[in-house]
């Protein structure tokens, strides 16, 4: 593992803002376990979607100041960013541009959510949507739909297309059932998988295994690919940030 360690780029640690971290106690403890489990490098993903999470950006940054001081006082080569899980719909780009929802830590990397029974011309037509506006839009934890769960040649049109694929931490270790780990070693054979992030909500059902999902696809693929998904990928995003800030 490199020594700048792994990141989570898909993660519900902000607290109070969505169905994740519910205070600042909760948070510190979600952020100390991704600290021991190797994470030097944490976006944090509250879910936007209407009629059922609409917290105003306002109010989800002033909460993320809470995530960076708890970070800070885990370790200073803590580094914790923000970003948003953004549920598709057709307002997607006017509020991207108009800045009512974060994208992935500035950059213009968007992750991007949608229904389990969402249709793949409706999957498609949003990818292609942020695409042809300029963004660079990631699949959050596709093992969960079924258009992408039954059709592996949908995913790699995805993928030709321009578009990321995110899958979760527990998916690929087998907490979410033979079926899904099984899918998930699929993807990752064919080279379709560019993201992993532990999608944890809570200290009870939803914890974060990040770091044993690097450990476990080490060990089955090896560590130079582990970082790629863990480490490599992950870091463009930083560095597309970076360079739209300098502009």
């Amino acid at each position: 593992m490199s020594r700048e360690g792994i990141y989570d780029i898909h993660c519900h640690i902000v607290p109070g803002v969505d169905d994740g971290s519910a205070n600042y106690e909760e948070t510190k403890k979600l952020l100390r376990m991704e600290y021991d489990q190797g994470v030097r490098n944490i976006i944090a993903t509250p879910h936007f979607r209407f009629r059922m999470f609409e917290t105003p950006l306002s109010k989800v940054r002033e909460q993320f100041k809470l995530v960076q001081q708890a970070a800070a006082e885990i370790g200073d080569d803590f580094n914790i960013y923000l970003g948003c899980e953004f549920h598709a719909n057709m307002e997607m780009v006017r509020m991207l541009r108009e800045g009512e929802i974060a994208s992935m830590a500035g950059s213009r990397y968007v992750l991007a959510e949608f229904g389990g029974s969402s249709e793949a011309s409706y999957i498609k037509e949003r990818l292609y949507s942020l695409l042809a506006s300029g963004y660079k839009p990631i699949a959050a934890h596709i093992e969960r739909y079924e258009a992408t769960r039954s059709d592996i040649d949908f995913v790699e049109e995805l993928v030709d297309m321009g578009a990321y694929m995110q899958i979760n931490a527990d998916s690929i270790i087998g907490k979410e059932g033979f079926g899904t780990k099984r899918y998930c070693k699929k993807l990752m054979k064919y080279d379709l998988v560019h993201f992993v992030g532990s999608d944890c909500h809570n200290l009870t059902s939803r914890v974060s295994r990040i770091g044993e999902a690097y450990n476990y696809v080490s060990k089955k693929m090896d560590e130079a690919y582990a970082d790629h998904l863990f480490i490599e990928n992950p870091r463009r995003i930083l560095e597309d940030a970076k360079r739209r800030k300098e502009r």
